[in-house]
């Protein structure tokens, strides 16, 4: 009797990876969705990465997204930075346990909502996050997007910024605030998961520096909804769940750009290899710096990963998930800089893999939260204070 290996996630992605390297010049140019990287996804059963094994996914833990995102970013950090934001979406709603569910007042309804959105994922729907709003950016205590009850759901307007994907996801994670704050006067903020539908209108905005096959345009909303696309069942979820599960808002962006920066690694060392080069002791010396910077920063995400599986709300995995995101996004852009500078001016024409990466890496440290938001959170634990509350603008 013979026995089947099933391939791992991450050797899956490390499997595509060379094809969406080939394809990421041409979806940057043209600042397009990367359509074939997303058919390839799907067929490799990626997009259920996060949805138990019950629901025909593959069950994965947070260690492991953070090893297939860094796998797929090593070949196009557009397209694994979209999908990052399924895996949010899908991994916050996997890893809630149920009588945590319960505890925070979810109805019945909401696990029969919750399995239907997880076993869509699993058979290729498509998510993605609208979050973020112009002159707010991440903040989701000064929100402007707003929803209202009505007699079978609710009724949410409002615009939305930076939604990777925008246009192709089956469905949006929109976060939306009441009109009125709740009863300790802080805003009521909850999350929707809203239905690609009239209603929803993608305005092509998209003209970025660097990740420009994201697609990351902006959403108008005017549509009414369901009850059951509350997320949890309960208003006002969205602040606390930002707070002490830090993770997917913080920590899932430090496994993509530490993916991007190796990938600047490698195409440097291809570059210096292929004109002969690579018996610069300069050039040498800056590829060593780099390795090395890299190998810190994905010790740094591991490190978070593993807390983050073992004890999600532990004090101590909030503080690795912020460091991890620092440290990712700096090295990042510190890596790719000095890759640039290792290969030279023809690594900066258009079409080089490396004057790409470069503008790609430099959006890690602006990826919010920011590496200077994230260092000021930082800053307020070890002198002992609280992040989330002891600062004069609220963090979220």
């Amino acid at each position: 009797m013979t026995s089947t290996k099933r391939t791992s996630p991450a050797a899956a992605a490390r499997e595509l990876a060379p094809g969406l390297a080939r394809r990421a010049a041409e979806y940057d140019e043209l600042a397009s969705f990367p359509q074939a990287d997303f058919d390839d996804l799907r067929a490799a059963g990626l997009l259920g990465l996060m949805v138990p094994t019950r629901l025909g996914g593959s069950g994965a833990r947070f260690a492991d997204y953070t090893a297939v995102a860094s796998e797929l970013a090593a070949g196009s950090g557009a397209t694994a930075l979209i999908f990052n934001m399924h895996a949010s979406v899908t991994g916050a709603l996997a890893h809630t346990p149920d009588d945590v569910a319960r505890s925070m007042g979810a109805p019945p309804g909401y696990f029969a909502a919750r399995d239907r959105i997880l076993a869509d994922a699993a058979a290729g729907a498509l998510y993605a996050v609208a979050m973020s709003e112009r002159g707010v950016g991440s903040r989701l205590s000064r929100l402007t997007t707003c929803y209202e009850r009505t007699a079978g759901g609710f009724h949410i307007t409002g615009s939305k910024a930076f939604v990777s994907g925008a246009g192709h996801a089956d469905a949006y994670l929109v976060a939306a605030r009441a009109p009125e704050p709740g009863p300790d006067d802080r805003p009521v903020v909850s999350y929707f998961l809203v239905p690609a539908c009239a209603g929803v209108t993608v305005e092509p905005t998209w003209n970025s520096l660097g990740m420009r096959a994201t697609g990351s345009h902006d959403l108008h909303l005017d549509v009414t909804v369901p009850a059951d696309a509350l997320l949890g069942g309960v208003e006002g979820l969205t602040l606390l769940l930002a707070q002490v599960m830090p993770h997917w808002l913080v920590a899932s962006y430090a496994a993509v750009y530490v993916g991007v920066a190796q990938s600047a690694v490698d195409a440097a060392s291809a570059h210096l290899t292929e004109r002969g080069l690579n018996d610069l002791p300069a050039a040498r010396a800056r590829i060593g710096r780099a390795d090395t910077a890299v190998a810190a920063a994905r010790l740094a995400v591991t490190e978070a990963a593993r807390r983050v599986d073992a004890d999600p709300g532990a004090e101590e995995t909030r503080r690795a998930a912020w460091r991890a995101k620092l440290l990712a996004g700096d090295t990042a852009a510190q890596v790719a800089t000095s890759m640039l500078e290792a290969a030279g001016t023809s690594a900066t024409r258009r079409g080089h893999p490396l004057e790409r990466i470069f503008r790609d890496a430099r959006c890690g440290a602006l990826q919010p939260p920011t590496s200077d938001v994230c260092a000021d959170w930082l800053g307020v634990a070890a002198l002992g204070g609280d992040p989330e509350r002891d600062t004069a603008t609220p963090r979220w």
